[in-house]
């Protein structure tokens, strides 16, 4: 018997995938974080997570970054994650998909407007929050 050598085809760079997380509230990254985990699904690569808490800091690291997905708060306060996800979803031409966590569920057609891809309601369900991260990775992996 000879010891387990891992396969080359598993050990490649899309072992990470990148994540933005945006919130101007530490609490809410954190969540997130914590909610979604290493992993949002068995059969995904480990999440790599960034965290940006101004709206300068989200845009600067989304343009210079290769990220997977953003998520990002709708109810950030200044520039919320909705005006960010429009103006990323505008100015980028190859814009990662963007989650958007929202505080009502009367704020569904604002995220549309904003062109994010999927919508979490508050307070944050770490089932319904990992299942659409793990959505999105999938789709963002098949394009």
């Amino acid at each position: 018997m000879t010891p387990a050598q891992p396969d080359a085809a598993t050990t490649t760079a899309t072992d990470v995938v990148d994540v933005l997380v945006y919130s101007d509230d530490v609490t809410t990254r954190e969540q997130v974080r914590r909610a979604v985990g290493r992993r949002a699904a068995a059969d995904l690569p480990r999440i790599r997570w960034t965290e940006a808490a101004t709206h300068a800091g989200v845009v600067m690291k989304a343009h210079e970054g290769d990220f997977d997905l953003l998520v990002l708060d709708g109810e950030a306060a200044k520039v919320g994650g909705m005006a960010v996800a429009r103006q990323l979803k505008t100015e980028m031409y190859k814009c990662p998909p963007v989650l958007v966590l929202t505080a009502r569920p009367q704020d569904a057609w604002l995220a549309t407007w904003a062109q994010a891809d999927a919508i979490v309601e508050a307070p944050i369900d770490p089932i319904t929050i990992q299942q659409a991260v793990a959505d999105l990775l999938r789709a963002g992996a098949s394009r």
